[in-house]
């Protein structure tokens, strides 16, 4: 009989940073307080990230909401700029040199697939997947050498992610990479209407 597989030890050099911004204009409620089968998303993108990473943070504006999660809670420095303004406060707050970046409405992160993004991370300034010419900012990781760019953003009244990974070197994830360890429709899935939400609990279900 084989020996199964030593799971790997959560991750020390990198932090792991939940987004969790509020009601969302495009689904109407705030996302993260959703529940699938009695359990919030926050709860389930929480418990994933610290299978992950030995340090969890959160950012978030509306800290009283999460306070029950206990994990360290950062609100945003500059209020109001959506998942840039989350990026810039968690690169603000992290001790490590590098954070992995995730939206709260994420409930099936691939735990391989990020360690391998971790893996890879070099001396780029970001870890960014790409599938059909379409990438996951916010399922990425950055450096804390970004702030500098990410300010240039803010200050300039620009809000765009990827406007500012001209300015970095940026290592792309491509699709035969993360299909290695699992489908990216699956892995990147997130909640933007009631159809998704719906799509994930059949998926929960499953």
């Amino acid at each position: 009989m084989k020996e199964k597989a030593k799971r790997k030890e959560p991750c020390d050099s990198v932090t792991g940073v939940i987004l969790a911004g509020g009601s969302s204009e495009r689904y109407g409620q705030n996302k993260a307080l959703l529940e699938i089968d009695g359990m919030r998303l926050i709860e389930m993108v929480t418990e994933k990230m610290k299978n992950i990473f030995k340090r969890v943070i959160l950012v978030t504006n509306e800290k009283k909401d999460y306070e029950y999660l206990d994990i360290p809670i950062v609100e945003d420095l500059i209020k109001g700029l959506g998942p840039i303004g989350g990026i810039y406060s968690g690169l603000m707050s992290i001790s490590h040199q590098a954070g992995f970046f995730v939206a709260c409405d994420m409930p099936f992160i691939n735990r391989q697939l990020v360690r391998y993004m971790v893996d890879i991370k070099d001396n780029h300034a970001a870890v960014v997947p790409s599938v059909a010419n379409e990438i996951e900012p916010l399922h990425a990781i950055y450096a804390q050498s970004c702030l500098g760019p990410i300010r240039g953003l803010i200050d300039s009244k620009r809000y765009q992610i990827r406007l500012f990974y001209d300015q970095i070197s940026v290592r792309y994830v491509n699709e035969d990479e993360i299909r290695r360890f699992g489908s990216p429709s699956r892995a990147f899935l997130n909640i933007n209407t009631t159809e998704e939400l719906a799509k994930i609990q059949s998926l929960m279900k499953a």
